[in-house]
């Protein structure tokens, strides 16, 4: 049984969906307050809190679980840096209170959601895992020490565990089972979607002063489902090897937020209204991984990393989640 923390939300439910796929038995555990029970359709389902290990305990004493695949984090970078006490709290602290529970049960398999922005502002691109790690803003820099916590927990009792940097994920299940629904939305490509849906009247632009092409931010963005499959590769990896290690999942290429919405347009076929914004505070102004390693490694190979084709997938399922107009 694999224990998929935060398996209601975006990415662990995509997750959630390929491990059943490939025959794993999973249970979600999630307290919803912004992931969505709909979402949790495969596998077996435990509400309970990270905050309270009593709820961890009482899962891991109903499903004997053999690995732990951890979501359950906040990751707006903005209300990281004005709430960080928040972030600090639910992505560390119940960090902890899982590990320790783990430590309790023998649990020894940890798979964990991490992100390129512990890298902070590139000093090179492409971004690979050799790159120092200098995170810029609060959200990065809770990812950082949990990543720190789990070497530790590694040399000193044994828990190996797989860091998973992501870049932008993007797009949805190609089947419409699942997707991104957040609450706020703050990425882009969904928010350019609710303007094409007329959910909303534009989509702001923060900052077009950087120093690239056209002066907005420059991103990588990953396929979803091409994260999900490096899941279930990491898994092997651990299960195969026993060694700790960390990978960038990326594509590669970066596509400014100007690009973007173009691209969104052309999919839907409507006119999206831009409104230009000061700069977020924590945004670098490029982010572009190398995943070599990833692909060499754990045999890694992006199957959907097309942009038109994320588009597509996530225009699929915001028209399913959405009333389009």
């Amino acid at each position: 049984m694999i224990l998929i923390t935060g398996g209601a939300g975006y990415i662990g439910s995509h997750v959630n969906k390929l491990l059943n796929k490939k025959g794993h038995k999973t249970v979600v555990f999630d307290n919803l307050s912004r992931g969505h029970r709909e979402l949790a359709k495969w596998g077996k389902f435990f509400e309970g809190d990270l905050a309270r290990p009593e709820d961890i305990r009482k899962c891991f004493k109903k499903y004997k679980t053999d690995a732990v695949m951890h979501f359950a984090a906040y990751a707006y970078v903005g209300e990281s840096m004005s709430e960080p006490g928040k972030y600090y709290q639910n992505n560390v602290v119940n960090t902890l209170n899982l590990l320790d529970v783990m430590r309790g049960f023998g649990i020894k398999r940890f798979i964990f959601s991490s992100t390129c922005s512990t890298y902070g502002d590139p000093l090179r691109i492409p971004i690979t895992e050799k790159h120092p790690q200098n995170p810029v803003n609060a959200y990065g820099r809770t990812k950082f020490i949990v990543e720190k916590m789990l070497a530790d927990y590694d040399r000193a009792y044994g828990i190996k565990h797989v860091n998973l940097r992501y870049f932008n994920a993007a797009g949805a299940d190609p089947e419409g089972e699942t997707g991104e629904w957040h609450e706020p939305e703050t990425h882009l490509i969904p928010l350019a979607l609710d303007a094409a849906a007329g959910k909303r009247d534009h989509v702001s632009i923060f900052g077009c002063d950087y120093k690239t092409p056209d002066g907005t931010c420059v991103r990588d963005y990953i396929h979803v489902n091409d994260l999900a499959e490096a899941h279930i590769l990491a898994l092997k990896l651990l299960q195969k090897t026993g060694k700790s290690d960390s990978f960038n999942l990326g594509n590669g290429r970066g596509f400014s937020v100007r690009e973007i919405i173009e691209t969104a347009e052309k999919i839907t076929g409507r006119k999206i209204k831009t409104v230009p914004a000061p700069r977020r505070p924590g945004d670098p102004a490029v982010l572009i991984g190398g995943s070599a390693k990833a692909k060499r490694i754990l045999g890694w190979k992006p199957r959907l990393n097309r942009i038109e084709t994320i588009i597509e997938t996530a225009w699929k399922w915001h028209k399913k989640l959405t009333t389009v107009t």
